[in-house]
């Protein structure tokens, strides 16, 4: 997800030389960026969202190096399909048609791929991790499960393989569910229009003083 702040006719709006308006035009461009990416960043954990999803949002201002009256800012997440389903509001389900597996705490934070990297935890995942396998628990009513047997909850509140003899239960790992719905929780075609109001507040702050 990306917004561009667009920047008024400064050639007729100011009179001054050359030089003071690209200086004055990219100092308030790198303004507008800065402060609607700290805006949307806000949002984003006022929203309950957190803030590593809220740290996904960047700025940036053309050109990088030096001045000009064509400055143009630019400001846009890191994680743009997550951002907008909690923008718009949607609806999520299983892309073969089957099961959402929503990790409990645990199944812990974090998975790993085929290749060893960190990755989004799901149950094949979780299972290559830890050498332990998982059961499906249907549910008529609420979420179906899916737990590890002869398992325990470690200091961590994680679920791990129980080799004592004694002490065995069953932990549940992952619920699932056919699909999720996302309720609309950010309004970021609003931060960005009143962003882009303020523009020519933010050029005119950088105007010399006579």
């Amino acid at each position: 997800m990306r917004f561009s702040l667009e920047r008024p006719d400064l050639r007729k709006a100011l009179a001054g030389t050359q030089q003071d308006i690209e200086r004055a035009v990219t100092s308030g461009m790198r303004d507008a960026s800065n402060e609607l990416k700290e805006r949307l960043r806000e949002d984003v954990i006022s929203s309950g969202l957190g803030e590593r999803l809220s740290r996904t949002w960047r700025g940036k201002v053309f050109p990088e190096v030096g001045e000009s009256v064509e400055a143009a800012a630019f400001v846009w997440s890191k994680a743009p399909k997550l951002v907008d389903a909690f923008d718009r509001g949607v609806t999520i389900r299983s892309a073969r048609g089957f099961w959402l597996a929503i990790p409990t705490p645990a199944a812990g934070a974090r998975g790993r791929g085929p290749n060893g990297r960190a990755s989004r935890i799901t149950p094949g995942g979780w299972e290559r991790r830890t050498g332990m396998r998982l059961r499906f628990v249907y549910r008529k009513r609420g979420p179906s499960l899916l737990v590890a047997d002869t398992a325990r909850l470690n200091r961590r509140g994680l679920a791990a393989a129980n080799r004592r003899k004694t002490g065995h239960s069953t932990v549940i790992v992952f619920l699932l569910v056919p699909q999720v719905t996302l309720r609309k929780r950010l309004n970021i075609d609003a931060s960005a229009k009143r962003q882009a109001a303020r523009v020519p507040t933010l050029i005119a702050r950088h105007w010399p003083r006579s």
